[in-house]
């Protein structure tokens, strides 16, 4: 089959349906004038959001997908793959690999994706990492703490449990979802049986929303780690041939200790020592070196305390939701234009994040219900520092805070001379909302 002339280049924008990414990705195509094919799960979406070329794709069978892209490529040679999110990241690295573009390992995605696997890598390759165990959502959680009455239902007992005794304070993780969702600490054996069901029970429902049946999904299981002290900031770097070029290191001001770990304020530059954010860099770039991820975009979750810098989570794609925006490098580049460039062969080693500081606040969900109201955004605006406030649930939409939900209500944009002003203008906006939940 004949190819068609690559004038310029074509890459292929991984959006899945839900996500927040869409626009800020292809705005960023748009300013780099490459040409655009985006690739998701439902003809609609894609066909509005780049009506030139689209694909659909199934997203959760990467196999599947990259033989349609190959298929594609056949025909519209491509010169990147970009998934924009969690659920992408896999695939892209796959069908990358299948068309000899750049990517990482494809064990490497896969670890990113499954924290087990995040935790066995490092371990195996001698990165420091907490105790840690995985447990299928089958076991009974009375006998693996030794508390109370076994269930009398028959429980499923997998290879991968094992007899040591949890420590505690522990937490508690789904081994694939993010945002913190279903992540809950336990400070007693009492605490962890009622977490260890919470979650159990919130995977149990994703199963039959998706109806995954395979023993082997990383949703059959729960991981079980000892819980980490000290301040949560973020990393947000990129790999140029495998070395870490860090772009933004954020604060998050709001104590993050459980038992539930939602996320709030995100502000940069960080106003940590130089010591302590070398230390963030060093753990960052180690961890990656450890998993083998060499190329693209990574974002890194990590605690510092009195015994240093120690990785929580490390992911192989960009800051999720909408957090991005308060990112500009250059004059004005944003995030999306620079891991374009990079995805591209462009040049992106010298890009320096902006001088002024800048910050986000992911709007907390108070409570489970439907959004009846929002009230004042206006006065919100008006705030000293504030670029922006985004709703992103509709009025009649459902609301459901962590450790279940899935969604912020919204996100607070500020920019200032200062990271505490930034802090102060975030806080106060949200001061200033008003929403109302209806049961």
């Amino acid at each position: 089959m004949s190819h068609q002339p690559l004038e310029k280049p074509r890459i292929l924008l991984l959006l899945p349906t839900r996500t927040y990414r869409a626009t800020d990705f292809l705005d960023a195509a748009l300013k780099l004038d490459v040409e655009v094919v985006v690739a998701s799960e439902e003809a609609a979406t894609t066909a509005d959001l780049s009506p030139r070329e689209s694909l659909v794709l199934d997203i959760a069978s990467p196999t599947v997908a990259t033989q349609t892209i190959l298929e594609f490529a056949d025909t519209y040679p491509i010169t990147a793959i970009v998934g924009v999110d969690d659920d992408t990241t896999l695939l892209a690295t796959i069908a990358s690999a299948a068309l000899g573009l750049p990517h990482n390992p494809v064990a490497s995605a896969k670890a990113t994706r499954d924290k087990y696997l995040l935790r066995d890598t490092l371990a195996t390759n001698g990165v420091s990492v907490p105790a840690y165990q995985r447990f299928s959502i089958y076991e009974d959680p009375t006998e693996i703490v030794g508390v109370g009455e076994p269930e009398e239902t028959p429980q499923q007992k997998h290879p991968y449990s094992t007899n040591i005794p949890i420590n505690f304070p522990c937490v508690i993780k789904p081994l694939s979802l993010s945002a913190s969702r279903g992540v809950i600490r336990a400070n007693t054996p009492a605490e962890f049986v009622e977490a260890f069901q919470r979650t159990k029970k919130l995977l149990h429902a994703l199963q039959e929303a998706t109806e995954i049946t395979a023993q082997e999904h990383p949703s059959q299981y729960l991981l079980v780690e000892d819980y980490i002290p000290g301040i949560e900031v973020a990393l947000e770097g990129i790999l140029l041939d495998g070395e870490l070029k860090t772009l933004a290191r954020f604060d998050k001001p709001d104590p993050l200790e459980g038992p539930f770990f939602e996320e709030t304020l995100y502000i940069t530059p960080s106003r940590l020592s130089e010591d302590v954010q070398d230390a963030l860099h060093h753990a960052t770039a180690e961890a990656a070196s450890a998993l083998g991820l060499r190329h693209g975009p990574v974002h890194a979750e990590l605690r510092y305390n009195d015994e240093g810098a120690h990785l929580i989570e490390i992911a192989a794609r960009t800051i999720g939701g909408l957090c991005s925006r308060t990112l500009r490098f250059g004059t004005g580049m944003s995030l999306e234009e620079l891991v374009i460039r990079h995805a591209i062969g462009q040049p992106v080693e010298a890009l320096q994040r902006e001088q002024q500081a800048a910050g986000v606040m992911m709007i907390p969900v108070p409570k489970a219900g439907i959004l009846g109201e929002v009230r004042g955004t206006t006065a919100a605006y008006h705030v000293d520092g504030i670029v922006e406030v985004n709703i992103t649930i509709p009025i009649g939409g459902e609301v459901v805070p962590l450790p279940e939900g899935a969604r912020y209500l919204g996100f607070i944009f500020a920019r200032a001379e200062t990271p505490e002003a930034v802090e102060a203008a975030l806080r106060e906006a949200h001061r200033r909302l008003e929403f109302v939940i209806l049961a």
